[in-house]
């Protein structure tokens, strides 16, 4: 019985995942301040486990 619910978690998994990789990417590439906070608001809403830090340290060391 809970294997479609579990299918369902691996997929919103996957999906936050490459959310927020398309998320570091633009951020990575913002050019203003402005468009930075806007991004990171993004990922508060995408994925709210995820610290503001740990999302620009792993932009900074160039990781995925």
């Amino acid at each position: 019985m809970s294997t479609p619910s579990r299918t369902s978690e691996l997929r919103r998994r996957r999906a936050r995942k490459d959310k927020v990789t398309l998320l570091r990417k633009r951020y990575s590439a913002a050019k203003s301040e402005a468009d930075r906070n806007r991004i990171l608001e993004k990922v508060k809403k995408v994925a709210p486990s995820l610290s503001a830090d740990q999302f620009t340290k792993t932009v900074g060391a160039g990781k995925p």
